[in-house]
């Protein structure tokens, strides 16, 4: 029996009652818990198998709840979640106390959005407490853009995926924290530099720390699928070099012919960063089903949500 529904009442009497509900946003399919429940979020780093220093995403319904969970908003930090909230903007922020350590790995700090989706915002403005929401994948696994996704790791573990349809956007949100008041990118996403920019001025990006995360998403190596996956800027070279295995290519916008590829995935006909980007972890999943021996993933044009999709294929591929 399917455990995707598409009732809101349903899935807000188990989150009141401290389950897990898979929920739909614009950018990733979300394991949300209640942010004030030790057994919900003990659940969510257990059932994910996520390390316990990797903090968790809050939640939130709307811009004036914002007050509820941090201590201090930077006027930039404003100026970006009036321009971007809803959306796939996560910033971190100064917490108040009542926000538990766990939710934190202990910093004194929170990460908190406002997703960009219809049916999880209805959800959020009923409950009485915000949401913990990591992607809904096991740790270091391809984040999910469907229901079926979802359901596919984690049918045994949850009860409930709240059905919200694909995600538009298709990667994370955009992490953004501040030092000295000054807006930084801990984790490029589904926001462009350049958008931020252009709202706040010149940002520095320092995404990439393996111990003591200050977001998610900086981990080197993450959304992976199990098939080894390597990123090529010259894919018929690259299909020279393993002559003889079952080749699965990810392409960005051309066809490319060859009898040695089992399966070609080409993630925008028309060279759009922004498809290519939606259609990004879908596509990792079908390959990931094939069997392949190997998957070669292009490398995108390295400009706007380019950046963010070779960001995702650098820490999904074996090389470092």
């Amino acid at each position: 029996m399917s455990i995707i529904s598409k009732d809101i009442a349903k899935a807000v009497a188990l989150l009141n009652n401290n389950e897990l509900v898979a929920i739909p946003t614009e950018t990733v399919y979300g394991l949300a818990g209640n942010i004030y429940s030790e057994t919900a979020i003990k659940a969510i780093f257990n059932t994910k198998q996520r390390p316990l220093f990797n903090p968790l995403i809050v939640h939130i319904p709307n811009i004036e709840y914002l007050e509820n969970v941090v201590s201090y908003i930077p006027e930039k930090a404003r100026l970006l979640a009036e321009q971007f909230w809803p959306g796939p903007l996560t910033m971190v922020l100064p917490k108040k106390d009542v926000i538990p350590d766990i939710i934190t790995a202990g910093k004194d700090t929170v990460a908190v959005r406002i997703p960009n989706h219809p049916v999880t915002l209805e959800l959020l403005k009923t409950l009485d407490f915000p949401l913990a929401a990591p992607s809904a994948n096991p740790f270091n696994r391809i984040s999910p853009t469907t229901a079926q996704h979802v359901e596919a790791y984690f049918k045994n573990n949850i009860k409930m995926v709240l059905d919200g349809g694909s995600c538009r956007k298709g990667i994370e949100s955009t992490i953004v924290g501040f030092e000295n008041n000054e807006p930084i990118i801990y984790r490029l996403g589904s926001l462009t530099l350049e958008d931020i920019e252009a709202i706040v001025g010149s940002v520095s990006v320092k995404n990439k720390k393996e111990q003591n995360p200050n977001a998610p998403g900086m981990l080197l190596k993450h959304y992976a699928p199990r098939t080894k996956t390597i990123l090529s800027n010259d894919i018929s070279q690259d299909i020279k070099n393993h002559k003889g295995k079952r080749i699965g290519v990810l392409s960005f916008k051309s066809k490319i012919k060859s009898d040695a590829i089992s399966s070609l995935t080409i993630l925008s006909k028309t060279g759009d960063v922004n498809e290519a980007a939606s259609n990004l972890y879908y596509s990792l999943h079908q390959l990931d089903s094939l069997h392949l021996d190997i998957i070669i993933a292009e490398i995108l044009p390295d400009i706007g949500l380019g950046k963010s999709v070779n960001d995702r294929l650098q820490r999904a591929t074996s090389l470092k």
